[in-house]
């Protein structure tokens, strides 16, 4: 009889521990690019960033910490998006508006792309915190 033989009515577990964290299903990240794409349209269509942070926090707390982590920076992203860009658009009367409303052009297009990166590496944006970059 070998010695690593099961006995009789014992329970086997054939998987090892490597098989079962490849075979659990990958979180679906869908919703947060389609948020990162929505917030990219915005350059073209003005409103779909609203809809992008409505959808962040309908999807916000619904998966794992690193994608929740994502649905939180867009959430950050939209409302600092909106605040840089309130004050952006008073300023434009004495003329220093013009380059801050490019230079926030320029940051919400990078923080868009980080998320991307990061939805692809499967990990959270770093500086989720951050109002920069």
């Amino acid at each position: 009889m070998r010695d690593d033989a099961p006995l009789e009515g014992e329970v086997v577990n054939r998987h090892d521990a490597s098989e079962e964290a490849s075979s659990s299903p990958a979180p679906d990240t869908t919703m947060a690019m389609v948020i990162y794409a929505l917030y990219l349209a915005s350059f073209v269509v003005g409103f779909t960033s609203l809809i992008g942070v409505i959808i962040a926090y309908v999807y916000r707390g619904k998966g794992p910490a690193w994608l929740d982590e994502h649905y939180r920076y867009q959430i950050r992203t939209f409302w600092i998006g909106l605040l840089y860009g309130s004050v952006a658009t008073l300023l434009t009367l004495i003329l220093v508006g013009f380059p801050m409303l490019l230079a926030l052009a320029v940051w919400f297009i990078v923080r868009c792309v980080k998320g991307f990166k990061g939805l692809q590496e499967k990990r959270a944006p770093s500086n989720v915190d951050s109002w920069l970059l």
